[in-house]
């Protein structure tokens, strides 16, 4: 029977180092796995956005392309931090709502992603997002952030070190690492994954109002994320679950209402 012995200890060690393959090859490609920085680009003057410019954002050794309008009075600013997908011009439609209903914008894609050269990963996008908030500052109108998706990370980043006066997170992650963890729950994810996220130890230094906005079929990005979130978040405003809601279905859903009268509420300082 030796050589059943033999033929087992042989499989393990096949298993064992098809195993370290595996955590070899995720470990090298993983940015090229969490990132989807693929996309078409949208030429502003293509759409329906009123009163907006293309400008372009110093950020690290680079720049940042960006569309970028002034509020009216009495209406702040939304810095909004994309999601991963393509070009943050995609998302037109988003910016022309917001600036037919008074309020300004300031959307840019991160180094890395179609329309901003560079290379992607957690620290260069962190560092845009500086940038971006920083840009926006000097032109004097209050500042919300929203943040979507990947978004959340940066939005709850820049939140958490920066004065605004609402943050917004539109389907977030509790952390990077905890999505990819729920999805490949037999790999040492914690140990090799390079971009993180932290976004739940961000979150818990944002004094910011925060409203969190998620959907209970979101197959992306589980709705616990968000109840979970939402929990540590130092002031609360609303946790707003859309039943049966994707994690690209809020804004059908009707995720501006919610959004205006936040901030709304938070210029007023009557959140809550």
């Amino acid at each position: 029977m030796r050589w059943v012995k033999r033929v087992g200890i042989g499989l393990i060690v096949l298993a064992v180092l098809a195993y370290g393959g595996v955590v070899l090859g995720m470990s090298v490609m993983q940015r090229s796995l969490q990132y989807d920085t693929e996309g078409a680009i949208t030429e502003l003057a293509s759409t329906d956005i009123v009163g907006a410019e293309d400008v372009t954002i110093p950020s690290g050794d680079g720049t940042l392309a960006a569309w970028y309008a002034p509020p009216q009075t009495g209406k702040p600013l939304i810095l909004y931090y994309k999601g991963n997908s393509g070009s943050f011009s995609h998302e037109h439609e988003r910016f022309a709502r917001w600036t037919q209903d008074g309020f300004g914008f300031l959307a840019f894609d991160y180094r890395g992603f179609p329309a901003s050269p560079g290379n992607v990963s957690q620290a260069g996008i962190l560092e845009d997002a500086l940038a971006a908030f920083d840009w926006a500052d000097t032109k004097g109108f209050p500042i919300v952030i929203w943040g979507r998706s990947l978004g959340s990370g940066p939005a709850s980043y820049v939140a958490s070190v920066r004065d605004a006066d609402a943050l917004l997170l539109e389907t977030p992650f509790f952390s990077a690492v905890n999505v990819a963890a729920e999805r490949y729950p037999l790999l040492p994810v914690y140990w090799v994954m390079q971009d993180q996220f932290p976004v739940n130890e961000w979150i818990t230094k944002v004094s910011e109002p925060v409203l969190i906005a998620h959907g209970t079929a979101d197959t992306t990005i589980d709705v616990s994320n968000a109840e979970r979130l939402y929990k540590l978040a130092p002031n609360k405003d609303e946790l707003w679950i859309v039943p049966d809601g994707t994690h690209s279905s809020l804004w059908d859903a009707g995720i501006w209402y919610h959004a205006a009268a936040f901030f709304q509420r938070a210029e007023a300082g009557e959140h809550g």
